[in-house]
């Protein structure tokens, strides 16, 4: 069964929008959980514009299901991460002023650096993914660099899916045959959609976990959050 995973950066930024605690970051969160959502994921900003550090360490102990964080591994990142011990990191290369993630790593020039992150991490008990293009030889110096997943970048998908879904889904398909041959868990996500996530799930069906956030959160604004959570889980049945 795959798994999907919420992200919650759009409700950090409508709540910063106006200031307060409304809507409340931690009860979507928990709400998102009870609707059916199997993990919640967040992406902590060092200009904090969204999820602040200190709704990581507000959500850590109250949810029930998987608690992804992701980012890009600065120090300050990889020290947020070490206290407050997700089940799961995944490691972005985005700029500090990056809008969003919108590239995988070049594993092979970072092979050193990633390799380095991931021993810290997985030696304290924190599963790691790392983003990626649908490359081979991305996800084979993922592997070489210790990682436990990958995640597909999807929006090439996501753009290509209404104009010949087949060919769009294409490079995906060969990929996550890659990284199951190495051993590694398969993740996905940017730019997933009610539109196209059902068809992207039935031609990877071994993935474990999608993330989805802006798409989910949008649809959330006209049928509402359990019933788009449902349908969402529903694409991946």
């Amino acid at each position: 069964m795959t798994k999907l995973s919420v992200n919650i950066n759009k409700v950090a930024t409508l709540r910063n929008a106006r200031g307060g605690n409304v809507p409340d970051v931690v009860k979507v969160a928990l709400d998102c959980e009870t609707f059916g959502a199997d993990g919640i994921t967040v992406h902590p900003r060092p200009d904090e514009r969204h999820i602040r550090r200190s709704d990581v360490f507000d959500l850590r102990p109250l949810l029930r299901t998987e608690f992804n964080i992701e980012g890009y591994p600065s120090p300050e990142f990889i020290d947020l991460v070490l206290k407050a011990k997700p089940h799961q990191v995944t490691l972005v290369p985005d700029s500090p002023t990056q809008l969003t993630s919108n590239a995988g790593w070049n594993t092979k020039a970072n092979l050193e650096f990633l390799s380095d992150v991931l021993d810290r991490f997985n030696n304290a008990g924190i599963r790691t993914s790392v983003f990626v293009a649908p490359d081979a030889e991305a996800i084979e110096y993922a592997a070489k660099a210790g990682a436990d997943r990958v995640e597909l970048y999807t929006e090439p998908y996501a753009t290509h899916y209404a104009t010949n879904r087949e060919v769009a889904v294409a490079p995906f398909v060969e990929a996550a045959k890659v990284a199951r041959s190495l051993g590694l868990g398969l993740n996905a996500g940017h730019d997933l959609s009610l539109q196209n996530l059902q068809f992207f799930h039935s031609q990877i069906p071994w993935l474990d976990e999608v993330s989805i956030g802006h798409a989910l959160i949008s649809d959330a604004l006209y049928l509402g959050l359990q019933r788009t959570i449902h349908e969402y889980k529903n694409c991946l049945i």
